[in-house]
């Protein structure tokens, strides 16, 4: 008798979860993820949520999980927009003037970390600091231009060009960022996924050694945990499919493809070559050398 295959999720101790496109689209939750995270939990595994949306608090992000039936307290949501005014203090003094364009939420960590938050070009800001929101016009988009076109430093909670959303696919913050780089020839500074900080922040503070990076983009989940040397996992359900992943550069290529959270819970031996769809099953695109 043949004994059985381990499942994919053995040999981790946790999984670190994107989450638009992975276990929500706008307000509602992708099929079986709700019944994913309650079987990992079960099992006692670790559970953490690293988004590249800097328009949200953690508060916020975990009270939408519960809304949706995840399972989720704050101190397990990792997001772009601390990271993002981390990264605006290393490079400009505490109490210089920066332009926010994006969330209240990041002008709220803005002002935490020491900056005088100002609206427009005319109070000659020193940085800006975009964050996504759809919130955003271009009355902002403009703002933003003027001040980097006079000198200010830019910088970007994230680079994402998309964000999967019930009725489709819809512009990220990237995209927003590429029309100020058409109206000033310059590219901002980014933190957030691809950046490996965000993966071993959440590893850290969560206690994990062998996470699992569950993500839908290979541009930023996939290819940020595999610089934070952990395993990958692409799902999808989001942003990416099996064509593409077929046709990915080796920094973005996943150690497994996912059809559905479910197969978290398959055999990690049933392996076949790349999926050219998303009605593909667990397969292994190819191991990173």
């Amino acid at each position: 008798m043949t004994p059985s295959s381990p499942e994919l999720i053995s040999g981790h101790d946790g999984v670190l979860f994107d989450l638009d496109g992975v276990l929500y689209t706008g307000a509602y939750a992708v099929e079986g993820a709700v019944e994913a995270v309650a079987a990992l939990r079960s099992r006692g595994l670790r559970c953490g949520f690293v988004t590249n949306n800097a328009s949200r608090s953690a508060q916020v992000v975990a009270a939408h999980l519960l809304e949706l039936g995840i399972e989720a307290a704050a101190e397990e949501v990792f997001g772009s927009a601390p990271a993002g005014v981390a990264l605006l203090s290393e490079h400009v003094p505490a109490g210089s003037p920066v332009l926010v364009i994006g969330s209240d939420y990041l002008r709220e960590l803005v002002a935490q970390a020491g900056f005088t938050v100002v609206q427009s070009c005319d109070e000659t800001p020193s940085a800006v600091i975009q964050g996504f929101s759809p919130e955003i016009g271009w009355r902002d988009l403009a703002e933003a231009s003027f001040a980097v076109n006079d000198g200010a430093a830019w910088f970007a909670t994230n680079l994402d060009a998309t964000l999967p959303r019930e009725r489709g696919i819809a512009p990220g913050n990237g995209s927003l960022i590429e029309a100020i780089t058409r109206a000033t020839g310059r590219h901002p500074r980014a933190a957030g996924k691809p950046e490996p900080l965000l993966f071993t922040q959440a590893a850290e503070a969560l206690g994990l050694d062998r996470p699992l990076v569950v993500g839908d983009r290979l541009d930023t989940d996939i290819l940020g945990g595999n610089r934070a040397g952990f395993t990958t996992a692409l799902v999808l359900t989001g942003v990416h499919t099996g064509q593409d992943a077929a046709a990915a550069d080796e920094t973005m290529r996943a150690d497994f493809i996912l059809r559905t959270l479910a197969d978290l819970f398959g055999s990690r031996t049933d392996r076949a070559a790349p999926p050219v769809s998303s009605a593909a099953s667990v397969t292994a695109p190819g191991q990173r050398s």
